[in-house]
């Protein structure tokens, strides 16, 4: 500061000072607002004003300097202790700021400014109980303090605490009924609390009093969106686009809405005003290129999608957008070289290779997808679903060695994913290796013990064996409550009690199993052998014959249908 200015300020603190006496600061002090001002003079009174004045030039540190000057020559001031709370605040000074207010709380338990301010910190730093506690105070100190009030329903709504939240606001209003914050958060709660009516009269009353309050129309509009009336805030929208053509955000949103009305042309006539004034405008042409791969118009898609692409081939989404509509449309060869483009920083990196080595498995060639997941390993180790991909496409490679040793090492990296440990033990069952299957699935249910597969194949397979017979049924039962729907459990609980000599209930369940899987070659296969025990050999014939037709490798069963053929 120049010492012409500072000579200037002295005049001016003199005169505010010395004329005027105890004047009150409340007019010159933009710095917080005070319940009431404090009079003291001399030297505090001046580094105060330099403080004011530097913090309006921008100067906020050296607005710090200068209340700590002024607070170190009147120490007892709890009015300029709150504006160096303020002050260190403003200066991201949060410990000191926090230090300095709870120090002074004790000093000053009485001062509402100072809880106030106080209050405000915590609620910034989402510390809201804290927050709670001291408006609570405030307001019990004041009641006239319509401020607490209004933070007080905000944090108790902030906390889903919609009961206290709503007796604030009532608090506030019953107090001065066209407070319009009051009123206009309150209605904010209110959308929350799904109170619609109520909320939209609110917002309703504040446009009156407020017509150019445009968050609060925009709110109104988003309450309309909530409650499925479009219209009605596509027509806010309208209203606000109106006032200023040029705003295109204000386009998108009313394009948005038409989407989810199914207006399809009207939503890209939208899109395409953002783009004849913007052709740039990144957000309208992606929102564009989605809305064509929603439609299924896969060409139009992609040329959004190549053009954005064009413009930054750095941009892995669009890229990812881009592949994925390529493979819609049946390009398959461009999509995989998109695909394993895509950074591996990129959050859809393992979707991407995932994608790309399905493509690949598809175009029958196995070998490069199963080299693609490998590659994406040595990318990104910490994705399980990577793991998991790669081992089933060596499984269908008929790599089962493999496939087991990429689940041990998942294993090792995941010990208590049961998606890893589920798959190891179909591994096991299908290398005929029982007693690992059934531990691998007992580590399963020991991480959850809710896993319905996982009862359901510890429960067929003893069922399957013949032994332990109670316990598989409880267990496919168990299973059965949670997945209530599944065939394949259903066709285990048959199977159960067929074991268990209870043909008819067998009987029952399997052909519900059917009704659910009806191309199923072991549901088939057992309602044969339930047929074929209760002495149906024609419809035991039936079902062997349409299991074969579905599984025509399975030399067991192909066996049951030629001997029941052969018997006269």
């Amino acid at each position: 500061m120049s010492n012409k200015r500072k000579c200037f300020l002295i005049g001016w603190v003199l005169i505010v000072f010395c004329v005027g006496g105890c004047a009150s600061m409340t007019s010159v002090r933009p710095v917080s607002q005070a319940s009431s001002a404090e009079a003291f003079s001399g030297t505090a009174a001046y580094h105060y004003a330099l403080s004011v004045l530097l913090k309006q030039d921008g100067d906020t540190a050296g607005a710090v300097s200068e209340m700590q000057k002024a607070l170190v020559a009147h120490p007892e001031s709890a009015y300029l202790t709150a504006e160096m709370v303020s002050l260190y605040i403003a200066n991201n000074e949060v410990d000191r700021a926090l230090a300095l207010g709870e120090e002074a709380m004790v000093s000053h338990p009485d001062d509402t400014q100072l809880r106030s301010m106080m209050g405000g910190l915590y609620f910034h730093l989402r510390e809201y109980d804290r927050a709670i506690d001291e408006y609570r105070t405030v307001v019990k100190q004041d009641p006239q303090n319509l401020v607490a009030y209004l933070y007080l329903g905000t944090v108790y709504a902030l906390q889903k605490k919609y009961g206290e939240s709503e007796a604030a606001f009532r608090q506030l209003l019953a107090e001065d009924p066209d407070n319009l914050m009051g009123n206009y958060y309150f209605a904010k709660v209110l959308a929350d609390m799904d109170r619609a009516e109520e909320s939209e009269a609110l917002f309703k009353k504040v446009l009156v009093d407020r017509p150019d309050f445009e968050v609060a129309r925009i709110d109104l509009a988003q309450l309309y969106e909530r409650t499925g009336e479009f219209e009605q805030a596509i027509g806010i929208f309208r209203d606000l686009l109106a006032l200023n053509p040029a705003r295109s955000n204000l386009r998108l949103k009313i394009a948005d809405l038409l989407i989810k009305m199914k207006d399809y042309p009207a939503a890209e006539n939208e899109f395409l005003d953002v783009l004849q004034y913007e052709p740039d405008h990144r957000e309208a042409r992606t929102a564009l290129g989605l809305m064509y791969y929603d439609m299924k118009k896969f060409d139009l898609a992609a040329a959004e999608f190549t053009t954005l692409l064009s413009r930054d081939v750095t941009d892995d989404r669009i890229r990812y957008l881009l592949a994925s509509t390529l493979e819609k449309s049946g390009d398959g060869t461009r999509a995989v070289s998109l695909f394993l483009k895509v950074s591996p920083s990129f959050e859809l990196y393992a979707n991407a290779q995932i994608q790309a080595a399905m493509i690949l498995k598809d175009q029958k060639n196995l070998a490069s997808a199963i080299d693609v997941l490998y590659e994406a390993i040595r990318q990104k180790s910490d994705q399980v679903i990577l793991y998991l991909y790669l081992s089933s496409l060596q499984e269908d490679h008929k790599d089962l060695a493999g496939a087991e040793k990429t689940l041990l090492g998942a294993v090792q990296l995941f010990p208590r994913d049961v998606d890893v440990h589920y798959a190891l033990g179909m591994i096991y069952e299908k290398t005929d290796r029982f007693d690992e299957s059934i531990a691998a699935m007992e580590t399963v249910l020991s991480i959850d013990a809710e896993h319905a597969d996982a009862l359901n194949f510890i429960g067929y397979s003893w069922a399957d064996r013949g032994i332990r017979l109670d316990e598989a049924e409880d267990m496919i039962i168990r299973a059965l409550s949670f997945k209530p729907d599944s065939g394949y459990i259903i066709d285990s609980l048959g199977w159960v009690r067929f074991k268990k000599n209870q043909y008819e209930s067998a009987l029952e369940h399997l052909k519900r199993a059917n009704e659910l899987l009806p191309d199923d070659p072991t549901i088939l296969e057992h309602l044969g052998d339930v047929h074929l025990k209760i002495d149906k050999r024609e419809r035991a014939k039936d079902f062997y014959r349409r299991a074969v037709e579905r599984d025509p490798e399975n030399r067991i069963l192909k066996q049951k249908l030629d001997d029941l053929i052969r018997q006269p």
